[in-house]
């Protein structure tokens, strides 16, 4: 898929050009790394991603993401997307993925 589409997984739509998220229609108010987070784990569903990875992908230019942060967000957005939460699974000793 083409970067700028939305990513649509279930009732989750994920916009890269507006930077919005929506779940069920509503809007989720992401932070910018959240965003990016879910962004990079969705645009590949089941694969997963290790932490350094996620830290690569998101890393601003102004501000350093650490691996321990990765964490903090991954429990940010579990918490932002209520149930659709479940979609981003831990990996035990390497990182995270987007379930299917």
């Amino acid at each position: 898929a083409h970067d700028a589409d939305p990513l649509a997984i279930h009732d989750l739509i994920i916009n890269r050009n507006g930077q919005e998220v929506t779940l069920g229609g509503e809007p989720i108010n992401l932070t910018y790394t959240e965003f990016s987070v879910l962004h990079f784990l969705a645009r590949c569903p089941g694969s997963v991603r290790t932490r350094s990875q996620i830290v690569d992908a998101v890393r601003g230019q102004d501000y350093v993401v650490t691996e321990r942060a990765v964490d903090v967000h991954i429990g940010a957005l579990r918490k932002k997307l209520g149930d659709a939460g479940h979609y981003l699974e831990t990996v035990r000793g390497v990182g995270y993925r987007f379930r299917e």
